[in-house]
C-alpha cells in the first residue's frame, strides 16, 4: 500500500515561503483590525480621559456614559428609524427592479434589448450632474418626501448587468420546458429565475443595502430642513463636524472638555453604533457574496 503524501511542505524553500505567508498575513489582519479595535477602545473610554491620547486597543477607563449619552439624542433614534426603513425598502425594490429589467435583457427574443443594453451603458460613462439631478428632483417634488431615498437609486445599471451575466448563464432549456408547461413570462421570472440567483441576488442586495446606510448626502441635499427625514449618517457627519470645531478651539479648561455636547468618545461611539448593523448582517449572507462575486470566472 503506497504510503499517503504528506500534506505538510517537503523542502526547505516551501516552509520558508509558507512561514513567511503566515508573518505577512497576521501583520494583514493586524493592520485591518487596530483601527476597529481603536475606535471601539475609545467609544467605551471616558471623555475627559479620551483627551489625554495614547488609548490603543483596550478603553484605559471604562465606562458606558457615552453609549448612553448616543441613546439621549432624539435625532439619532429618528435617523435610526428612517436608516433602516430606507435600506430595507430601497433593498428590496432595487433587487426586484433590477432583476426585472435584467432578465427582461436576457431574452433572445427580446428585440430591442441590444439598443437598451447600449442605451444604459451610456449612463455609466455620460452622467448629466449633481445640478441637474437636484433640478430634477425639485421638479417631481420630492424635496422633504421620504421617497427621495427610494426612487432616484431605485434602479442601477451597474447591478442590471451583474444580474443579466448570471442569467445569462444559467441553461436556457428551464425557461423552454416553463413555457411548454404553459408557463408565462412572469411566473419563468418568479418561480424559475429568481430561486436560481439567489447568489448574485444576495450581492446585489449587499451592495444596495451597505450604499443606501452609508448614505448622507441626499439627505444633506434634500431633506437637511427636514428633522423628521434625516438618517443615522446624516447625523454622525454632524457629530463628527461639530467635534472637530470644538477640537480646533483656541484653548479650553478640562471641565469645559468634560462637558462637551460630542467629545471624542461620542464620535467613536456613533461610529460603533452605525457600523455594528452592517457587521452583523455581513456573515449571514457571506456565502452567497463569495459565489456572486466569482461570476464568471469559470465557464465551461
Amino acid at each position: 500500500m503506497a504510503k499517503r503524501r504528506s500534506a505538510l511542505p517537503t523542502n526547505t524553500s516551501d516552509r520558508i515561503f509558507d512561514i513567511c505567508n503566515m508573518a505577512f498575513m497576521m501583520i494583514v489582519v493586524v493592520v485591518m483590525l487596530y483601527p476597529f479595535l481603536n475606535v471601539l477602545a475609545i467609544s467605551f473610554n471616558t471623555s475627559l480621559d479620551t483627551v489625554k491620547g495614547g488609548i490603543t486597543i483596550w478603553p484605559r477607563d471604562f465606562t458606558l456614559e457615552n453609549y448612553k449619552k448616543i441613546l439621549e439624542y432624539d435625532t439619532l433614534l429618528v435617523g435610526l428609524k428612517n436608516s433602516v426603513l430606507r435600506t430595507v425598502l430601497g433593498t428590496f425594490l432595487g433587487v426586484l427592479c433590477d432583476s426585472m429589467i435584467a432578465y427582461t435583457l436576457s431574452r433572445k427574443d427580446y428585440k430591442a434589448r441590444k439598443f437598451v443594453s447600449t442605451f444604459l451603458a451610456l449612463t455609466l460613462f455620460f452622467s448629466g450632474g449633481l445640478v441637474p439631478g437636484y433640478m430634477l428632483v425639485r421638479d417631481l417634488q420630492l424635496m422633504n418626501t421620504f421617497w427621495v431615498y427610494i426612487l432616484p437609486g431605485m434602479v442601477s445599471v451597474f447591478n442590471i448587468f451583474i444580474i443579466r451575466s448570471f442569467i445569462d448563464n444559467l441553461p436556457i432549456s428551464l425557461q423552454e420546458s416553463a413555457k411548454l408547461d404553459g408557463a408565462n413570462d412572469f411566473v419563468i421570472y418568479w418561480r424559475i429565475i429568481l430561486p436560481l440567483c439567489k447568489p448574485v441576488l444576495a450581492t446585489v442586495a449587499l451592495f444596495i443595502a451597505v450604499g443606501q446606510w452609508n448614505s448622507w448626502f441626499d439627505t444633506y441635499l434634500y431633506n437637511s430642513m427636514s428633522p423628521s427625514l434625516t438618517t443615522l449618517q446624516y447625523e454622525l457627519v454632524k457629530i463628527l463636524q461639530n467635534t472637530n470645531s470644538t477640537t480646533n478651539a483656541n484653548a479650553q479648561s478640562a471641565e469645559n472638555i468634560a462637558n462637551m455636547v460630542t467629545p471624542e468618545s461620542i464620535k467613536m461611539a456613533v461610529t460603533i453604533f452605525v457600523t455594528v448593523p452592517v457587521l452583523v448582517i455581513y456573515p449571514f449572507l457571506q456565502k452567497y457574496f463569495m459565489q456572486g462575486m466569482t461570476l464568471g470566472a469559470v465557464k465551461d
